[in-house]
């Protein structure tokens, strides 16, 4: 049975991210620590053999895709498919805000019960049926290749759990790091985990990157 290679890759991070701010589908750039962590991404996926590089059109996932598609000689693709859950109300506001605001949303949030969805929002549900088909669609343009997926941690997050048969109410005890590199394979009976969170071309070692100082 032939099989699609695919290494997903979260944005790197954005001033938001260290705010602990909700994104959401709000067009947030990448900082500059971001920046560096999609250089060191693309310096780790350029001996890689890779067909195609597919991202949400989002600002900050598509800086990141960018990077890596010129380091892997390919023209990065925007799936609008791939862009982060819509959090409605709850974009642009921190964690303890939305808590102030409105503390049982915020608990059903935390419950993360599948059909919920916060006003202007999207559910779990919704979420996951986007991804899988959007992953799928992709995956079956390259049967037998390799394709790099930039996307976000809510995207991210829907493949573990599809890749490991964990529920979408189960808690989440895998990492979704910034510019992480994670690999899956895709056949038409799903998806199966290759490798998780690799962090390290991460790591601050300045022979890998003579731009990092």
């Amino acid at each position: 049975m032939q099989a699609t290679r695919i290494i997903a890759i979260r944005h790197g991070e954005t001033a938001w991210n260290v705010d602990a701010r909700i994104q959401g589908q709000l067009d947030i750039e990448l900082n500059a620590t971001g920046r560096w962590q999609a250089r060191r991404t693309a310096q780790a996926l350029a001996s890689e053999q890779v067909s195609a590089v597919y991202s949400s059109h989002l600002l900050r996932a598509w800086e990141t895709a960018c990077t890596i598609a010129g380091a892997t000689g390919q023209t990065p693709q925007p799936i609008e498919a791939l862009r982060e859950r819509g959090f409605g109300i709850f974009e642009g506001k921190t964690f303890s805000q939305i808590e102030g605001l409105w503390p049982d949303a915020a608990l059903q949030w935390r419950k993360r019960d599948p059909l919920w969805k916060p006003e202007g929002g999207e559910s779990l549900q919704d979420l996951r049926q986007r991804i899988v088909a959007a992953a799928s669609e992709l995956a079956q343009r390259h049967l037998g290749e390799q394709i790099v997926l930039v996307a976000h941690g809510g995207v991210l997050d829907v493949l573990y759990r599809v890749a490991t048969g964990q529920d979408l109410h189960s808690p989440r005890s895998w990492n979704l790091g910034n510019a992480t590199i994670n690999r899956l394979l895709w056949t038409p009976d799903g998806l199966t985990l290759v490798g998780w969170a690799d962090t390290r071309h991460l790591e601050d070692d300045e022979t890998l990157d003579e731009t990092s100082t």
